[in-house]
Parts: structure tokens; C-alpha cells; sequence
């Protein structure tokens, strides 16, 4: 993960034709690299990386609003995924098992992407094979326990947001 003094002023980020444009905050959470075939379905790459914030951290910057389209997915419930109504891009999502409360926020949406690259990789039994994982980068053939892997500050943004939700 970035440090925070990476990232003053915050990441920012939009769509392909700019009607919709965002700022993060804060820097995430945690970054995902998502190997899960429904991801690779969704980023139309081998992998997604998704970077989860909380969503009011999220600050739109130009005119345009995204539209929320619920979309199916492995889950049952499905995700809300957020997308520019004009080109349809996907800029984030809210993820069924976590609510409004927090977005997983598409990295390649990123004006500079490459500041934030995956402090996990996660369902990787469905990996390509051609994909070569980091050193030192955890990796978990399928979900992994956060309680283990994520920080104490980003357990304790988890636990805050929540509370809100309460």
C-alpha cells in the first residue's frame, strides 16, 4: 500500500470521457489483486485490482454522477456497481457483503494508477497461469481472513465505519 504522504490531496480519478471525475480521500484500506473469474469478467484483464475505502471518502469533483446499476455476481445478492452514464465505465463498487458503507474503487480509473498496487491477491486456485505473483505480497487461493492480513488502523477504519452504520 501507498503511504498516506504518497497520496496528499488525495487519488483522483474518472472515467474514459470525463464527465465523471473523483477524488479519494484517504488512502484505502487495503488494495486487492481479485483473481476470481468474476472479476476477471468485470475488468475484461486476468485480475482486478480494487482498492476498498470507505464510500464517503469518495468525493465526486465534476458535474457529472455516476449511475448505480445492480449487476449480478458470484453472490447471490449481486454488487452495485457505479458507471458513468454516458461511456459506462465502472469506477466502483459496493460489494453485497459489505454494504453502502464501503466501495471497492476500480484502480485502473486512477489518473495514476500505479501509485496504488495490491497488498494482497486473493482467489488464486482461478489464477492464469501466466499470471507470476509478486515476492512478498500475501496470496490466498481463495478469500482471505482480514483479522490476519489487514493492519491495525485499517481494522480500526473497518470497525469505525461500521459503527456509523449502526
Amino acid at each position: 500500500m501507498v503511504a498516506d504522504s504518497d497520496v496528499s490531496g488525495g487519488l483522483t480519478g474518472g472515467c474514459v470521457c470525463g464527465h465523471v471525475r473523483y477524488r479519494m480521500e484517504t488512502t484505502p484500506i487495503i488494495v486487492h489483486g481479485c483473481h476470481c473469474r468474476y472479476c476477471q469478467r468485470m475488468s475484461g484483464s486476468a485480475f482486478a485490482v480494487n482498492a476498498m475505502i470507505e464510500a464517503d471518502r469518495i468525493i465526486l469533483t465534476g458535474e457529472g454522477k455516476p449511475d448505480a446499476i445492480h449487476t449480478a455476481s458470484a453472490l447471490p445478492a449481486g454488487q452495485i456497481v457505479h458507471r458513468c452514464p454516458r461511456c459506462s465505465v465502472p469506477l466502483w463498487a459496493n460489494h453485497s457483503q459489505l454494504g453502502e458503507t464501503f466501495a471497492l474503487v476500480y484502480v485502473g480509473t486512477l489518473d495514476d494508477a500505479s501509485k496504488l498496487s495490491p497488498d494482497i491477491h486473493c482467489f488464486t486456485t482461478t489464477k492464469h497461469s501466466w499470471v507470476a505473483l509478486p515476492a512478498g505480497i500475501p496470496a490466498f487461493e481463495g478469500n482471505y481472513d482480514a483479522e490476519q492480513v489487514w493492519s491495525a488502523a485499517a481494522k480500526a477504519r473497518f470497525t469505525t465505519a461500521m459503527q456509523g452504520e449502526i
